[in-house]
């Protein structure tokens, strides 16, 4: 009788999970409309339409000049639309800060402060959102592995580490504060197979928590696929593919990009 109640219970508790997975993914935390960059009378962004659900790992994937660079700028209003607008969580990116608090991003090292330590660096980015110094070193220890002894207490300035060390203090950074939102371009270029596992998981971890949508664009296709639940392709600037990923969806991307 014991084992069945708590065989009733547990199925209780997955149906209330499934069903606050179905709600969140009716809610639309990133909508874009009729977005448009131009640069010297060439368009190099064209999207009419795109929705990305709250909850949802987003792949965005497709060759250098793409645009999705370009997206993921226009997303944190680092440059400004030609025409259109995008919305995060019902904020209209470039007229309005307050997406910001819910929002964390790594696109390159030009997020870094060069002569900070990466100590200084993450305890510069808690203040800004509210995390004090035991916060931020809660989530330090938790990514201790994927640090690999590389990062803390070195002594180093970020302006000296390598690449791809650099790529893992902006990387754990964008998670100070617990952001809704993570925006990531081309994390697992410049990194070394066992850290690109470590990240994969890192990325698959957060994709499982349905209050936080993982954007991620890159180059590899098959790392894309493996931590993202959909993948949308560009072309030239354009929208080509927009895949619920399954078993199939590599070689449907590797078919498309070799042609």
């Amino acid at each position: 009788m014991l084992i069945n109640k708590k065989v009733k219970m547990c199925q209780f508790d997955n149906q209330i999970i499934l069903s606050i997975r179905n709600l969140k993914s009716t809610i639309k935390m990133i909508q874009v409309n009729q977005l448009i960059k131009n640069y010297n009378g060439t368009t190099v962004l064209n999207i009419e339409n795109l929705e990305i659900p709250k909850g949802q790992s987003f792949g965005l994937v497709g060759n250098n000049g793409a645009g999705k660079t370009t997206f993921f700028s226009l997303l944190l209003d680092l440059i400004q639309p030609s025409k259109g607008s995008i919305h995060n969580n019902n904020i209209q990116v470039n007229t309005s800060e307050n997406w910001k608090s819910f929002t964390g991003s790594f696109l390159d090292e030009s997020f870094l402060i060069g002569y900070l330590t990466p100590e200084e660096y993450f305890y510069f980015i808690g203040d800004l959102r509210n995390q004090n110094k035991a916060d931020v070193d809660a989530l330090l220890a938790q990514h201790e592995e994927f640090f690999n002894g590389e990062i803390l207490k070195n002594k180093k300035y970020l302006r000296d580490l390598s690449k791809g060390n650099q790529k893992k203090v902006g990387i754990i950074a964008t998670l100070i504060g617990n952001p809704e939102v993570i925006i990531l371009d081309e994390p697992f270029a410049n990194l070394d197979p066992t850290t690109v596992s470590r990240l994969k998981k890192i990325i698959k971890d957060l994709a499982d928590n349905p209050n936080v949508t993982v954007l991620v664009s890159s180059h590899d296709l098959q790392h894309t696929v493996e931590v993202c639940d959909r993948i949308v392709a560009l072309n030239k600037g354009e929208i080509v593919k927009d895949i619920k990923t399954s078993k199939e969806t590599l070689q449907e991307l590797e078919s498309f990009f070799a042609v």
